[in-house]
This record gives C-alpha cells, sequence and structure tokens, in this order.
C-alpha cells in the first residue's frame, strides 16, 4: 500500500503543472540548503521520494537518502536485539513491549512487519546470538 502512495504521488509531480522528479527535487534542496542534504550526487530512487516528504513537512531536519535510512534504522534495531539478548541471554515477543523499544514501534510494527514468521524470526536470532 505504502508503494502505491509513493507511485501515485511520483505521477502526480511528473504531471503539469509541476513537471518534477525526485532528482529535480533533491537537487533543488541539495541547492537551497546543502548543509542538510547527504547523497547529492548520487543517483534518485523512487522512495528518495519518502525522504523528500518527511524533510519537506520537517519530520526528518536532514535529507538523506531513504536506502541509507533504512539501513540505519535496521542496524539500530538489530543492535537493540542483540543487547537485549546480551543483557538476558535471550529475546521474547514480550519484550519488544519495553524500553527502548516501543519508541521504535515496538511489538506492534513487528507484528506488521513480520507476521506469523516473527516467532521463527526471534527463535532464530535466540538460536543464532545467544549460542
Amino acid at each position: 500500500m505504502a508503494d502505491e502512495a509513493v507511485k501515485e504521488l511520483a505521477e502526480t509531480i511528473e504531471k503539469p503543472p509541476y513537471l518534477l522528479n525526485e532528482s529535480q527535487l533533491w537537487n533543488a534542496y541539495a541547492a537551497l540548503e546543502k548543509s542538510k542534504v547527504r547523497g547529492a550526487s548520487g543517483r534518485r530512487i523512487l522512495t528518495d521520494l519518502v525522504s523528500l516528504v518527511r524533510f519537506a513537512i520537517h519530520q526528518d531536519n536532514e535529507l538523506i537518502p531513504f536506502p541509507e535510512r533504512v539501513n540505519a534504522n535496521f542496524k539500530a534495531w538489530l543492535e537493540m536485539i542483540c543487547d537485549h539478548i546480551a543483557a538476558n541471554l535471550g529475546i521474547e515477543p514480550d519484550d519488544f513491549e519495553y524500553a527502548p523499544f516501543p519508541q521504535h514501534g515496538g511489538l506492534g510494527k513487528l507484528h506488521q512487519l513480520f507476521g506469523d514468521k516473527l516467532n521463527s524470526i526471534i527463535e532464530e536470532l535466540n538460536e543464532t546470538l545467544a549460542a
């Protein structure tokens, strides 16, 4: 569903009166606020529109390519999970209801992302990291 919204936004800005794409928008922000824009010379991809929107509505104070943001978020989650397993010998689904996980979406977000695979993923993490 989110990918459909991004595609719809891309199609809308490409039509008159805007006639823009994500690369042109990114370059415009890079020209206006160079100190807040990373990856200005890189190739833009459709999902960078998410970063552009978040920056435009001041949800993010830096314009960062979307893949970089996803990678950083993923590493942060893994670090939190590893820290929890190291301190508690393992992790259980209910643990995601306690700090620091709720501020990142908690158990609800995990269910949304992994659905029925969540328990097997948690099992694999416990077996692999605490082995």
